[in-house]
């Protein structure tokens, strides 16, 4: 079979490309691909409108708001890069336009291009969405085999967290925080996540997407534990906007504050992308439930230093 020449314009399908066995055809990528390794000598076909250093949560909200409005997008697609590449499959997405260049964007290309070049357009709102994903995959780059090892070795890590042990003293309310300025819940696959981890979900819906919540909200679901996620961010960069969230009123009287449960973890990397890391995610969220406030966390989580980040705003 001749090599495909493939063109990942997700971050989630260049790891799931690459987990499958299709990475040595992947010609091109965003700037936002950074996993696995191998990805970082690749051409990057997109960059972001926006230079976000240093820039607060609430900031960076206002600018991709801003842009999603007016209908100018808030990434850039390298259409004459595109072309030099000479895909002949694109990978993309429809679900989220602040999580890649918007599907319109890779449309314009593609008439530009010679040929029928086909757009696979993924949209996983599940653990077993995202699994689908991977043998769609599969069965449109000629690697079904790797793609079904790498999904039947994902449900058995499912299905081992699912039976762990009870979390001591019950389920535990469980507050997923996907971005701090304004506060935004875990969706799509979150939810889902939190309840095989072996707590309740209080703020999102399994399979629903990510909602703006009121803190009052928050404040009433009363928390035994939260998990801060910020779309995008690794562990250093959660840990540095924790403060948008412990220093609101009353946060000091929460269940998870008063416990000292409050948790921030590498989002990018295990829970906003729907690849195959995200199982990482589950069982680092399994080991967050059950481990004792202050003690040791697996890599990609840290306890949240509450008493130097509470402060009144």
């Amino acid at each position: 079979m001749v090599p495909m020449r493939i063109a990942s314009l997700l971050p989630s399908a260049t790891e799931l490309l690459f987990s499958i066995g299709a990475g040595p055809e992947v010609v091109g990528v965003t700037h936002e691909c950074d996993w696995p390794p191998e990805v970082a000598g690749l051409p990057r076909l997109t960059a972001s409108v926006f230079d976000h250093e240093g820039a607060g949560s609430g900031e960076i909200d206002r600018h991709i708001r801003g842009a999603v409005h007016a209908g100018s997008g808030i990434y850039t697609l390298d259409a004459a890069r595109l072309a030099e590449l000479e895909p002949d499959l694109i990978v993309t997405q429809e679900l989220c336009e602040v999580c890649a260049v918007s599907y319109r964007q890779v449309e314009r290309a593609v008439r530009e291009l010679p040929g029928e070049v086909p757009i696979l357009s993924l949209e996983p709102e599940s653990l077993d969405d995202i699994m689908e994903t991977a043998l769609v995959l599969g069965r449109a780059t000629g690697h079904e085999r790797g793609a079904e090892s790498l999904t039947a070795e994902m449900q058995r890590r499912i299905t081992a967290v699912s039976a762990l042990h009870p979390v001591a003293g019950g389920r535990p309310a469980v507050a997923c925080v996907e971005w701090t300025d304004p506060l935004m819940a875990g969706g799509h696959w979150v939810p889902e996540m939190v309840r095989l981890a072996g707590g309740d979900d209080v703020l999102g819906a399994e399979g629903e997407r990510s909602q703006e919540v009121a803190w009052e909200d928050v404040a009433r679901a009363a928390p035994d534990v939260m998990v801060l996620m910020p779309c995008g961010y690794g562990l250093a960069r959660s840990l540095e906007c924790a403060g948008e969230v412990t220093g609101r009123p009353g946060f000091e009287r929460l269940p998870c504050a008063v416990s000292g449960r409050v948790a921030a973890v590498d989002g990018s990397s295990y829970f906003n992308r729907p690849g195959p890391r995200i199982v990482d995610g589950l069982e680092l969220l399994a080991a967050i439930l059950r481990a004792a406030p202050g003690g040791p966390l697996p890599g990609g989580a840290a306890w949240v230093p509450l008493g130097s980040a509470i402060s009144p705003r």
